[in-house]
């Protein structure tokens, strides 16, 4: 438990995959008290959990799954504890990516395939506008027109998970567009992704990342 009025405990999952120092960086400039580690116990009892990615969609799995953060974030979730994930730690939270023909299992933890980005140019790589949903709380305070950096050749094109219960808060959903639209970011109960780098994004990526952490 944290204490009333200390920095939030927040553990960036070191699996082999992701710019861990940045997002550490980022973090701390946000105010959370950050930790890298893999440490299971500490992953688990963290406030929050970080899980970043470069590269592959298959081999941040493997790396994943050597590391147990597939247990890691399932066991978080399931018991509401937030994990957030960035670029190829947000795209592997979806049931499946496709690299090259090849298609791997993802955490399967949302519907949905993560493949080639349907653009002229690729990879997507800069700063590119958002459209967040009235009500996110990820990107509270921050003007419609704001940027953000994006480094990818991947994306979900189609989100398809919705709430048939009410009482439930359906997932908000930013999309962004680079030849066609594809999901740029994800707040859905205690899992929060974002497609675009915040620790990249400047003044813009610090004020998103302190709406999470003032979250948890």
């Amino acid at each position: 438990m944290t204490s009333a009025g200390s920095a939030k405990k927040v553990v960036v999952l070191d699996y082999g995959f992701g710019n861990v120092r940045s997002a550490e960086r980022a973090l701390a400039r946000a105010g959370a008290d950050v930790e890298i580690t893999r440490d299971y116990d500490t992953a688990m009892n963290a406030d929050g959990l970080l899980v970043p990615g470069v590269g592959a969609f298959a081999a941040c799995m493997e790396g994943l799954r050597a590391a147990r953060g597939d247990w890691i974030v399932g066991r978080r979730l399931s018991g509401g504890r937030p994990v957030m994930g960035i670029c190829v730690g947000m795209q592997i939270l979806f049931a499946h990516g496709v690299e090259h023909g090849v298609a791997s299992e993802g955490l399967d933890e949302w519907p949905g395939t993560v493949e080639p980005l349907k653009a002229d140019i690729v990879p997507h790589m800069g700063w590119n506008t958002v459209e967040a949903p009235a009500d996110s709380e990820l990107f509270r305070g921050l003007d419609a027109d704001e940027r953000y950096y994006f480094v990818h050749s991947y994306a979900v094109h189609d989100w398809s998970l919705e709430t048939a219960n009410p009482a439930m808060r359906a997932p908000r959903v930013t999309w962004a567009t680079h030849g066609a639209p594809f999901v740029a970011a994800v707040e859905n109960g205690a899992l929060w992704a974002t497609q675009f780098h915040p620790e990249k994004s400047g003044d813009a990526g610090a004020h998103l990342l302190k709406n999470w952490i003032g979250t948890l």
